[in-house]
């Protein structure tokens, strides 16, 4: 019993020292974590949710100008500036000014693609600036009663009044990202100013007689600008009508002082356009695209009446030749006769000279670009959105709108029987 308790003692020492020994060996080293290092964490998530968060776009209080030709309010700030903060074309946005009008929830485009009396804003290549417009629709800048300042100058003038201390400014945000994409990617359309890019100088300059419906052929021609170089187009255009022997222009885009400014230009090359003004044989219009509005039915009214009061053959034009030259062109059509396809193809050839939209090779901006733009004309004069278009009376509408306008029986009829 003796003996075994001995052994028992001994094994226990034993395992004691091995113990002992095995702890010398290994060296147990508890490093504390530094106060600064456990904190890591709670910043990284913080770092994580800023970068997971996307800053709003928005522009504050940015200096505006009136754009009296379109009826449109120019926010100073380029294009490319603009982007840059983040907007971008199909975004939906806000524009808020000073004295608290606001448009809310309408697109950003880079062309007028909003039918006829919607707003947007609108990054027109071309423009300095953003603009801000109701299409085809009345003046922004009056409905929202803006302002330059006490010493506001008249209309003319507001493109030299930037350096005025006080006046009416522009923010804005976006609202929802890319919300008109849809519509962007589909009405996108451009155009270049380079000739060499062109087939012809016809095609180049949107240059063509028109001979649909009762017209005379070399009677009526249609163009972009021949006195307006900023697409480069002036001096071609220029060139074509001396050819055609045009003895008239319905200039409906500029007025006596633009066209001045544009003959002072170091670029000016039309001097055929520059003898038929100097011999008063130029009937400035300066009309605005707001086919709704009296102004301009009443321009419409006393130009055709000075271009029947004149001799042919005559040139219609506005800047390129699109807007306000498919509108008044589509007008002298209805009321010489033509159908109502004739008009079509008239007015498409224009998208097909530009952008080489044609039925045929893109068959949805061509439908979009017919019932947004010419349809829409189309029913303005009639006066009826339920009639069918090809079939009805379109010279008697025509006729009955230039009387509506306030333009003399006898003056279309004077008219009609020098272009047909």
């Amino acid at each position: 019993m003796a003996k075994n308790m001995r052994r028992t003692m001994a094994l226990i020492l034993a395992l004691i020292m091995a113990c002992i020994v095995f702890a010398s060996c290994v060296d147990i080293t508890v490093t504390p974590v530094p106060e600064e290092e456990s904190a890591a964490p709670e910043e990284e998530a913080r770092d994580n949710t800023a970068e997971d968060e996307e800053i709003i776009p928005m522009i504050e209080n940015i200096a505006i100008q009136h754009e009296p030709e379109f009826g449109g309010v120019y926010i100073e700030m380029t294009i490319e500036d603009f982007n840059e903060k983040g907007f971008e074309y199909g975004d939906s946005v806000d524009v808020i000014f000073s004295n608290g009008y606001a448009l809310e929830d309408i697109p950003y485009y880079n062309g007028y693609y909003v039918d006829a009396g919607d707003p947007l804003l609108i990054a027109y290549p071309g423009y300095d600036y953003i603009k801000a417009a109701v299409n085809y629709g009345e003046d922004l800048w009056e409905t929202a009663e803006l302002k330059l300042g006490e010493d506001a100058e008249p209309v003319v003038t507001l493109f030299q009044s930037l350096d005025l201390e006080e006046h009416d400014t522009a923010t804005v945000v976006l609202r929802e990202r890319g919300k008109y994409k849809d519509i962007q990617i589909a009405r996108d359309i451009h155009y270049k100013d380079e000739r060499n890019l062109f087939p012809s100088d016809e095609v180049f300059a949107n240059f063509r007689n028109m001979t649909v419906g009762d017209l005379r052929e070399g009677a009526v021609y249609r163009s972009a600008s021949p006195c307006d170089n900023q697409h480069n187009r002036a001096p071609y255009v220029d060139a074509l009508i001396a050819d055609a022997g045009v003895n008239c222009i319905l200039d409906l885009a500029d007025n006596d002082v633009k066209i001045n400014r544009y003959m002072a230009a170091d670029d000016f090359n039309s001097p055929y356009f520059q003898s038929l003004y100097d011999d008063g044989k130029v009937i400035p219009l300066a009309m605005n695209m707001n086919f709704f509005s009296d102004e301009f039915k009443e321009k419409l009214a006393y130009g055709l009446t000075a271009m029947s009061e004149a001799d042919g053959p005559y040139l219609i034009h506005c800047t390129e030749g699109k807007d306000r030259t498919g509108f008044v062109c589509m007008l002298v059509e209805m009321l010489a006769g033509a159908s109502y396809q004739e008009i079509v193809d008239d007015y498409m050839v224009t998208y097909d000279n530009y952008y080489e939209i044609t039925e045929e090779k893109d068959k949805q901006k061509y439908d979009i670009i017919l019932d947004k733009n010419l349809i829409a004309m189309m029913k303005t004069v009639v006066g009826d959105d339920e009639a069918d278009l090809t079939t009805a009376d379109l010279a008697a509408y025509a006729r009955q709108y230039l009387i509506d306008c306030g333009m003399e029986e006898t003056a279309i009829d004077t008219l009609l029987e020098k272009i047909r």
